[in-house]
């Protein structure tokens, strides 16, 4: 799966435990806060009927491709679609342009094939299983031939060795069905989700601070709306990263937006996922799930972003500050409703 701020790659099995024990009985689990859906296809894994929401459009597709869709539904139209897709030879388009010449994310070489394969992609009437397994075949490929250091904030000054490699198509890891019934994507506000989604059991780990996640994986967006947008900055960020703003990456704006979702959640059981750098202390925290239900916490220590194990670099590549620590703390609340 694709590098991700955030990713709960490390806590996968401390979230499977907290669930069962929470719910020992569960069947349907919603992951309103998906991203890469990395936690929603651990949940699949492991048996659960899972939704998966987020706003972000490149997440709906990667929820559409690892929790909503089965493997034995596209597997072999989506082995044959990406032998096809990877003999196609690069044309220079808009993400050449953009994110291989204006900026130095991607090799042009490499960002030559994204333009040929994404304009297929767009011109081909797939059925939309199909359609978001492929895409995200073509997200994760680039994801493993970029330049940077996990988001797409900056690139590096020299090209990273992967970014020398040339871009090649695989198919993601699919999932069979779960026995409770297929899973769903949703492409929804968190507020609205709340009220329209219903389960046993509903997972939250919600942006926890400023960074919005549309501007640190922008290239992504773009890549799955294709809309070839107006893009500004070093980094060439789509221009509706200035207007677009979430109310959880605002300080000002997180406790009443999270409030209010908290009290509008339809589960039997809640499992939030939040870091001591967030913009809610855990006596906060405690309070506020406290008005739904009995509330249990554990506290994992994990090591922070990748960003921070390498260091703060300045525009020109050099290493400048000092990384404050390496370390964060991730709090595991339970909620059992009353």
């Amino acid at each position: 799966m694709i590098k991700y701020l955030g990713s709960k790659r490390q806590l996968i099995p401390q979230i499977l435990k907290a669930v069962h024990q929470a719910n020992p009985g569960a069947k349907h689990i919603i992951d309103l806060f998906s991203g890469t859906s990395r936690v929603g296809h651990a949940l699949k894994r492991s048996g659960f009927k899972v939704s998966a929401n987020d706003h972000n459009t490149y997440a709906y597709w990667l929820a559409k491709c690892y929790v909503e869709t089965d493997l034995l539904e596209v597997a072999s139209d989506a082995r044959n679609w990406i032998s096809k897709l990877n003999k196609l030879p690069g044309k220079e388009g808009y993400f050449t342009e953009t994110f291989c010449l204006k900026s130095r994310f991607f090799h042009p070489k490499n960002g030559m094939r994204v333009d040929a394969i994404r304009e297929v992609l767009a011109n081909e009437n797939l059925e939309p299983k199909l359609f978001a397994v492929l895409l995200v075949s073509l997200m994760e490929a680039a994801d493993r031939v970029d330049s940077t250091c996990g988001i797409q904030m900056s690139y590096l000054k020299s090209w990273a060795p992967r970014a020398l490699q040339d871009l090649g198509l695989r198919l993601p890891d699919l999932l069979p069905a779960s026995e409770y019934g297929p899973g769903k994507a949703h492409c929804l506000d968190a507020l609205e989700a709340a009220k329209q989604l219903e389960a046993d059991v509903i997972y939250i780990d919600p942006p926890y601070n400023q960074h919005n996640y549309r501007r640190n994986y922008h290239i992504w967006e773009t890549l799955a709306l294709w809309d070839k947008p107006e893009s500004y900055g070093i980094a060439a960020k789509r221009i509706d990263c200035k207007t677009h703003k979430s109310a959880f990456n605002l300080k000002t704006e997180f406790m009443a937006a999270f409030s209010e979702l908290i009290a509008n959640l339809r589960a039997k059981t809640l499992i939030v996922s939040f870091n001591n750098e967030g913009f809610m202390s855990q006596p906060e925290m405690e309070s506020l799930l406290a008005q739904r239900g009995k509330v249990s916490t554990t506290v994992i220590d994990y090591k922070r972003y990748v960003g921070a194990q390498i260091g703060i670099y300045n525009p020109k590549g050099e290493r400048v500050g000092k990384v404050s620590h390496l370390k964060n703390k991730e709090f595991l609340y339970s909620v059992k409703i009353q």
